[in-house]
């Protein structure tokens, strides 16, 4: 159990449900504090599918002292939780303080955004591969890869593996 851990769950409209809901759900099964983290326009955020996630914090609320790592699901809401420069800095500043940070499917749009990409080993969603490439990561088509304390992931299906290096590098 890592009763000791805390992660972030990155949250906003047009989430894909499976890449917020699995991580939450499979984190606190190993006993780790999950927060679910919104931009901060609204208390609570629906996916691609219609399902509504109640947010725990706006990031305007949290602190990077306070996390061991962030996961970025994909969907259409990277595209919004890019245009946060709170959002950004967030995910910058856990990158720089080696602590695990995860994106699945387009999550890398969030990575790219915030300038942590060059010279790193990633994943995603195919659709994203040239944004990763253009924001300098070497792009491979794998279920999951692990560069450091950055994780990626390609999508729904991958999340089993996902889940595994997160957690294992949480350890």
């Amino acid at each position: 159990m890592l009763k000791n851990k805390k992660v972030a769950v990155l949250a906003e409209d047009a989430y894909q449900v499976l890449e917020v809901w699995y991580p939450i759900l499979r984190l606190r099964e190993e006993g780790i504090e999950v927060v679910s983290v919104g931009t901060g326009g609204k208390g609570s955020y629906r996916s691609k599918e219609g399902y509504e996630i109640t947010v725990d914090a706006s990031i305007d609320k949290i602190k990077t002292e306070d996390f061991d790592g962030v996961i970025i699901p994909g969907g259409y809401a990277p595209d919004i939780l890019r245009r946060y420069p709170k959002v950004i800095n967030f995910v910058r500043d856990l990158f720089n303080s080696n602590k695990v940070v995860a994106a699945v499917c387009h999550g890398g749009w969030v990575l790219a955004s915030a300038d942590i990409l060059k010279g790193k080993k990633v994943t995603g969603f195919f659709a994203i591969k040239d944004d990763l490439i253009h924001a300098g990561a070497e792009f491979l088509d794998q279920e999951v890869v692990v560069d450091r304390n950055l994780i990626t992931s390609r999508k729904p299906e991958d999340l089993p593996a996902f889940l595994r290096e997160i957690i294992k590098a949480l350890k």
